[in-house]
């Protein structure tokens, strides 16, 4: 029997059919989902998604032993699990990091869908779009992601704008098929293109470098592109996009690295580094989001209690950071890096 349908139904069929195809689930984002909040860490509403969100978020670039995680994989699995036992619910990964991916999506399997899972495709032609979104899915173990980014490097730092964008059109058609709920794009530096993408109205989210060191992936940056990040904020905002901070404790320089950075500086003031380094982001109130790399349950405590409690920077935080910093400026961990 011959069927006809109308161009609602037609449509939701082929987007189904296609994603099918694809090795996609069509419709897999649950419908009114709601997540599981504590009252341990403040929140926030997410920019344009709408959705509140504990304002700390879980940086999982800090999971790979080759990064300097001294913990067991099962022991990996422990930590993803405890931090959202202490309140955290938004998970940053990528494919790149090594095995983070399989590692979130073990801990997170039972509550998956109480937790904002955001994940990145590195790609540089749009043409890979697809097959790298299924691979992150593979790896995660999960059939939707709560938001899609371009990845900054590999991704937006070696691509133009217009092919940015490209990519972003497959990202919208992932939308579409309901495999992801919101896109966005991530940049170290190069906030120029940022800016670009930013000013298309084209993006839910942005995650950007935004700490007191002036850095991104493996470079400084000058004071032009503190400018045109500042103008990311600024336009972003206008936007409403949701905005996440990430780098906020230097990748490590003003956290678990600084003893190495800055070897002989004083150890009670080396444990007041990261708290100091949150307050000074918190500042901007625009800011939605800071994920933050955490290695071990002391790291999730000690940024959860820095979080809860007094968040205004103070002059001693600003004393403090301008200390270190200057040092840690004269050190070969950052001399080595390129100024952009």
């Amino acid at each position: 029997m011959k069927v006809k349908l109308g161009r609602r139904e037609f449509l939701k069929h082929a987007v189904a059919v296609t994603a099918i195809h694809a090795g996609i689930a069509s419709e897999a984002v649950p419908q009114d989902k709601r997540l599981d909040l504590t009252d341990t860490i403040p929140t926030r509403i997410f920019g344009k998604t709408k959705v509140k969100l504990p304002i700390l978020g879980y940086g999982s670039a800090a999971l790979p032993r080759i990064w300097g995680n001294p913990l067991s994989t099962q022991d990996r699995i422990k930590l993803v699990r405890y931090a959202y036992d202490c309140g955290v619910r938004y998970y940053d990964t990528a494919g790149n990091y090594v095995d983070s991916q399989a590692i979130i999506g073990e801990a997170l399997k039972e509550v998956r869908d109480k937790v904002f899972l955001t994940s990145k495709v590195e790609v540089t032609r749009a043409g890979k779009t697809r097959q790298a979104f299924e691979k992150v899915l593979s790896e995660l173990k999960t059939d939707y992601l709560d938001a899609i980014l371009i990845h900054g490097t590999p991704g937006l730092e070696q691509m133009t704008v217009a092919e940015a964008m490209r990519v972003r059109g497959e990202l919208v058609k992932l939308r579409a098929e309901e495999a992801v709920r919101f896109i966005g794009f991530s940049a170290h530096s190069y906030f120029d293109k940022a800016l670009a993408l930013i000013e298309s109205d084209g993006f839910d989210l942005c995650m950007l470098s935004y700490g007191y060191i002036p850095r991104g992936h493996n470079q400084i940056w000058t004071a032009r592109m503190t400018e045109l990040r500042n103008a990311c904020i600024a336009k972003a905002h206008a936007h409403d996009m949701g905005i996440v901070a990430m780098k906020v404790v230097g990748a490590g320089v003003l956290g678990a690295w600084s003893g190495y950075v800055v070897p002989g500086f004083d150890r009670k003031r080396i444990k007041q580094l990261p708290a100091a380094a949150i307050r000074y982001v918190l500042q901007d109130e625009r800011i939605d989001m800071l994920t933050i790399g955490m290695r071990l349950e002391g790291e999730i405590d000690a940024n959860i209690k820095t979080l809860s409690g007094d968040a205004t920077y103070t002059p001693n935080d600003r004393a403090l950071l301008a200390e270190f910093s200057a040092k840690a400026f004269e050190s070969d961990a950052i001399k080595k890096m390129r100024i952009d």
